[in-house]
């Protein structure tokens, strides 16, 4: 129970976990009518949640905060800060568009489909409200199988090699997570996030865990060079799953960064920034070229997800106040848009059934309504300043400009080829000569993919508009990472230099290892 007046955060899992249960024993129409009012039940939850979120700067930190002891010193311990406020209410917003994208795409073992997809929510939410280590474990991990399975049975030709590579790619990560883990809350004590969040690890033992839990955030973001299982899984899965995994799936690596490798090892990420850097800045030059010469859509807008995160990593390893805002804004309008960028590429493949680029032209003739939204969400993928992806770009780079001007300059030549790639997929699809009788006969949009698409439309021009009412609720969060991050943060272009972190003091840690200790107990 929490001050709110009742289990919120629980009754957010036990709606979409009784919805899939529900779904398994439905048939096809009454599974997708029992996924739709679940999903629409957690959104105006997430409504509530949102509304009822004390956003000044003197509210608490943790709220909406549960705790029920299970066993030993693991817990039902849930509770959200404002950077997980927002990415819960990504997720719950995301969810019912992804089962009306579904509503007539998938055709078979439909109650399965809706299931896995529920349950997959379920995890989603518990990633982000999740206050226990091995609680956050088990839903991290767990949200591997109903993807696995979403994309294994209702994915492409080559689904069951896409669905191996993106399971065992993102296990074999967490493994080395699970054994930090293990000796994090051996030796504070405590498995409680918050306490961690304050607690000083010797800054030698830092840096194996923070090498551990970078193997699995690094490949959930992803990040290069371990991000080949990404465009992979993305070709083969359905237009939902790919919509879920870009908006959300992706994020759970950008929240681990926040969550734990910033805060509990402050040593350990300064001195790895440079790494981060490093490979950020291959990534958003490398993957922007290569989505350039890509043929199929999805693909192309795949390898634009890696660039993508690529600003989100450099921005939280800023280690200000502008580059990790930014960073979540990034997340938040990534999110958004790469879903509805996957639901346009949806839109035309249910008609045609094929992803080739050059298979169309000329869609603004025939699918004006079409164009102009693929319009938007293009110009917003780009960074046009009045759409959700400017601020968070913005932000992220000017906070990177203030840590090493080199990277920002590295990195906002990514932003210029993004400008290319997508214009050029635009061109491609949207203008041009209708060179096929089918493209050209295709009927434009029916009222399923507006009720779709628009709202996401509302949600990108609304973060562009008026970002402080997606900024106001994490500002006193990041500012306290940003607090934790202080003593040791490098100086200038120090970013790009290995082993230049500044050394907090040992008497500092010894204090504080047993004011957490204390506190712990």
């Amino acid at each position: 129970m929490n001050a709110f007046g009742f289990p919120l955060l629980s009754l957010m899992l036990a709606v979409p976990m009784a919805g899939a249960v529900a779904c398994l024993f439905s048939g096809a129409s009454t599974a997708r009518m029992i996924a739709l009012v679940a999903t629409l039940i957690d959104l105006a939850l997430g409504v509530v949640l949102w509304m009822n979120f004390d956003q000044g700067m003197t509210a608490p930190q943790w709220q909406f905060q549960e705790y029920a002891p299970i066993f030993g010193r693991f817990a039902w311990a849930m509770g959200i800060d404002g950077i997980a406020l927002l990415l819960i209410a990504l997720t719950v917003f995301l969810m019912p568009i992804c089962i009306l994208a579904s509503w007539e795409a998938i055709q078979k073992r439909v109650g399965e489909y809706m299931a896995a997809f529920l349950f997959m929510e379920v995890l989603m939410i518990g990633v982000f409200a999740a206050q226990d280590l091995f609680l956050f474990y088990i839903f991290f991990e767990a949200g591997l199988i109903p993807m696995y399975l979403i994309i294994g049975i209702w994915g492409g030709v080559n689904r069951i090699y896409a669905s191996y590579k993106f399971f065992l790619y993102t296990l074999l990560g967490s493994v080395l997570m699970l054994i930090a883990m293990l000796w994090m809350a051996r030796e504070a004590g405590t498995t409680d996030i918050p306490t961690l969040m304050a607690y000083n690890f010797d800054p030698h033992v830092q840096t194996w865990l923070w090498l551990a839990f970078f193997a699995s955030f690094a490949v959930k973001m992803p990040m290069w060079p371990v991000h080949t299982w990404l465009p992979d899984a993305h070709v083969q899965a359905p237009t939902a799953g790919s919509v879920i995994l870009a908006g959300v799936l992706l994020k759970m690596g950008g929240y681990g960064f926040i969550r734990f490798s910033l805060p509990m090892f402050p040593d350990a990420s300064a001195e790895f920034a440079w790494l981060v850097f490093a490979l950020s800045m291959v990534a958003v030059v490398y993957t922007s070229l290569v989505a350039l010469v890509q043929q199929d859509m999805k693909k192309l807008i795949a390898y634009s997800s890696v660039a993508h995160m690529a600003i989100v990593t450099v921005g939280l390893f800023a280690f200000n106040q502008a580059g990790i805002e930014g960073a979540m804004m990034v997340m938040l309008g990534h999110g958004l848009v790469s879903g509805a960028l996957f639901l346009c590429v949806g839109v035309i493949y249910d008609r045609l059934h094929t992803r080739e680029i050059d298979r169309y032209g000329g869609l603004s003739i025939n699918m004006p309504q079409y164009a102009i939204l693929f319009m938007l969400f293009t110009m917003a993928s780009v960074g046009l300043p009045g759409t959700s992806n400017f601020v968070g770009e913005f932000l992220s780079l000017m906070g990177v400009y203030e840590a090493s001007s080199w990277v920002a300059i590295i990195c906002t030549t990514g932003i210029i080829l993004g400008a290319a790639y997508m214009l050029y997929l635009y061109r491609r699809i949207c203008y041009g000569e209708q060179k096929n009788a089918d493209a050209a006969a295709m009927p434009d949009l029916t009222m399923r993919e507006i009720v779709m698409l628009v709202p996401i439309a509302l949600g990108v021009l609304w973060m562009g508009i008026y970002p402080e009412s997606f900024l106001a609720p994490m500002r006193a969060d990041v500012q306290a990472v940003v607090a934790r991050l202080a003593p040791a943060k490098p100086e200038g272009d120090a970013h790009l230099a290995m082993g230049t972190a500044k050394p907090v003091a040992e008497e500092h840690h010894a204090t504080d290892h047993e004011t957490a200790a204390g506190e712990a107990h």
